[in-house]
């Protein structure tokens, strides 16, 4: 499925060209049949000999309504030219032309209308060779420049058939929307209709959608579903790439929505106020076509723009970055400050234009959505990164990418790099793996063919910053409390300042690559161990040998804690010299053995046990035995009935 749009000045017969086409008049509104104008945009579409249908976008040519005509010009796959034979090239004319040229709307056919009125005109076959030589030449350097011209009348239909072929041939010819599986649907028309509720429209890019498929609308994090869907008026199924498509929507409500939102899949995309850009300053020549001024001033820094990308507008603070400022017909790199937030995708066209007096003085594209951060002006590593993204083999955006957003998941880490083609981005992501230049955040040290797309993947030097951070903050915790195992596990994790999936992650590899013990409640580095002095050494031995001589009537665990200190106790417990059954109680390990085999034994023997019958087991006392038992239900040993413990 593929979408046309008209472009061309005001009064040279857009639209009436459509109608003629189509058979459908794309003037939607009251004021617009009024006046005779097109105001806002405009829908049909066509069958094409082949039997192809076209959706068609039928734009305003007025100067005053740019903002509209942009707001539809974006997602279409070739351009519908309209020049009128009668006035040939005029403002509007440059101004379209510029706007396809930024856009990089490279495909096109150019319409010479209205040919019927040069039919009473004296000279009229020599003022259409005039006018067809200026057109041609005003496309010289632009996108249309082998733009094949079309001489036609929507009164007559002299022409009309040689412009659907033509239009076939270069639809033919063009690539097709790729499916990345990340739909986007930048709305252009918000309404009801009773008995459905809310419905958008616009051109469909990057992936489809289904009838009952979750969806989230940016910039607001709106939840919806997909109730239905139409191209051309039919319901269908499924909406593929490409394709202009209706969406009722349910959960949200019309009122919510604006033009400029974007309809998409929940979870990746996100919107930014801050965008790194390639910005093509438009040369003197190609800003002289509106009541703009005569001769344009470089672009300073800071300067105020309006924003233009998909159907948002908003308006933008331009930052220029490697430069004082950008002269007429220069390019360069800027980040701009948007004052609304809007959902881009590296890769993604723009415009942005003067606000008074209001002209198209540039545009460019998207080199990166979301820096995250105000760059600083005139820093070499900043443009060194910036004509990366831009022009890099696909594993250096990745690597890019990855360095910037560091921990992300496979997932998201794809979507931000904007990488076009999913075997290129597959390439990319398997040569860093192999290269080690990316990580992934697992126990499983082999690479896989083909990573989950919620595993956490790491930048190779945000590893090695963060196990440096490790092995400084793990260090000085063995160095303050020597007598301790390890550093206690969310300790450690907030000192890191990392959510708890990262941190299990960073924890997976950091064991399997043998740089940290991992001990559940606790971790420390692999050169850390406890080592007692003479004298504390000494009352361990003293305090072990009172657990010798009465082993089913021990010191308690407050009693051993006044014995030896509280962390060597600790140590004593870490390696297994004494067992803990209760707050209060503690045995030997070849005590709490033996214990466990009498127990089973007596049971096994008598069919149960009670705590009176465990007391006189080990001619002990109540607390020892109730500790006991009420430990062995916990392990799962034991299970208690009534009075009585029977074994599990």
């Amino acid at each position: 499925m593929q979408v046309i749009g008209t472009a061309g000045h005001v009064d040279h017969g857009k639209s009436t060209l459509i109608h003629a086409l189509t058979g459908i008049d794309p003037d939607r509104l009251q004021e617009e049949k009024e006046r005779q104008m097109t105001i806002d945009l405009g829908f049909a579409w066509l069958t094409l000999p082949n039997g192809e249908s076209v959706g068609v976008v039928d734009v305003p040519g007025h100067r005053d309504f740019i903002k509209n005509m942009l707001a539809g010009v974006d997602g279409i796959d070739a351009a519908l030219f309209v020049v009128a034979a009668d006035e040939g090239v005029m403002p509007q004319t440059r101004e379209h032309l510029a706007i396809l040229d930024l856009l990089g709307i490279d495909t096109g056919i150019i319409a010479l209308t209205k040919v019927d009125v040069l039919v009473n005109m004296a000279e009229g076959e020599d003022w259409l060779e005039l006018v067809e030589a200026d057109v041609a030449d005003t496309m010289v350097g632009t996108v249309l420049e082998n733009a094949p011209i079309v001489p036609v009348s929507a009164q007559t239909g002299e022409g009309l058939e040689a412009l659907t072929l033509g239009l076939q041939e270069i639809l033919e010819s063009s690539t097709p929307r790729p499916d990345l599986g990340r739909p986007r649907l930048p709305i252009d028309r918000v309404f009801t209709v009773s008995g459905f509720g809310t419905v958008v429209t616009g051109t469909l890019v990057d992936g489809h959608l289904e009838v009952g498929q979750e969806v989230e609308i940016q910039p607001q994090g709106l939840a919806a579903r997909v109730r239905g869907l139409q191209t051309h008026k039919e319901k269908v199924e499924r909406a593929d790439p490409g394709s202009r498509v209706a969406i009722n929507l349910t959960g949200v409500n019309k009122r919510a929505l604006v033009r400029g939102d974007v309809v998409t899949t929940p979870g990746w995309l996100h919107p930014t106020v801050l965008v790194d850009v390639q910005l093509r300053y438009l040369p003197e020549t190609l800003q002289s076509y509106s009541h703009a001024e005569t001769n344009p001033k470089p672009l300073r820094h800071n300067t105020p723009l309006k924003f233009y990308s998909g159907a948002a507008e908003t308006l933008a603070h331009v930052r220029v970055l490697g430069q004082q400022v950008l002269k007429p017909g220069e390019t360069g790199w800027a980040q701009l400050r948007l004052q609304e937030p809007i959902a881009l995708v590296k890769g993604d066209r723009f415009i942005v234009r003067r606000p008074s007096p209001p002209a198209t003085i540039g545009g460019g594209v998207v080199v990166d959505p979301n820096p995250g951060r105000r760059y600083r002006r005139f820093r070499p590593t900043v443009i060194e990164r910036l004509e990366t993204l831009a022009q890099g083999t696909p594993a250096e955006i990745l690597s890019q990418t990855l360095d910037r957003h560091s921990p992300t998941t496979v997932r998201d880490l794809l979507s931000e790099s904007g990488l076009p083609e999913e075997e290129a981005a597959a390439e990319a992501m398997a040569q860093l793996l192999q290269e080690e230049q990316a990580l992934l955040l697992t126990a499983d040290q082999e690479i896989p063919t083909t990573p989950a797309p919620n595993q956490q993947i790491v930048s190779r030097t945000w590893w090695a910053e963060t196990m440096g951070e490790i092995t400084r903050q793990l260090n000085a915790h063995h160095q303050k409390f020597p007598l301790r195992v390890g550093m206690g596990r969310e300790a450690l994790r907030s000192g890191l300042k990392l959510d708890a999936k990262v941190f299990n992650g960073v924890m997976n590899r950091a064991t399997a690559e043998g740089q940290v013990l991992d001990e559940g409640a606790t971790v420390r580095l692999p050169s850390h161990e406890v080592t007692l002095s003479a004298a504390q050494q000494q009352k361990v031995n003293d305090l072990l040998a009172r657990f010798e001589q009465d082993p089913y009537a021990t010191p308690s665990f407050n009693e051993s804690v006044q014995a030896i200190g509280e962390d060597v106790l600790n140590v004593l417990l870490s390696q297994g010299q004494l067992i803990q059954v209760s707050p209060a109680v503690l045995f030997l390990p070849e005590t709490y053995e033996e214990m466990i085999n009498d127990i089973r034994t007596y049971v096994e023997r008598e069919g149960s046990i009670t705590l009176a019958e465990a007391r006189d087991l080990f001619d002990t006392s109540r607390k020892y035995a109730q500790a006991l038992l009420e430990h062995l239900d916990e392990i799962g040993v034991t299970r208690r009935m009534g009075d009585k413990r029977l074994l599990h």
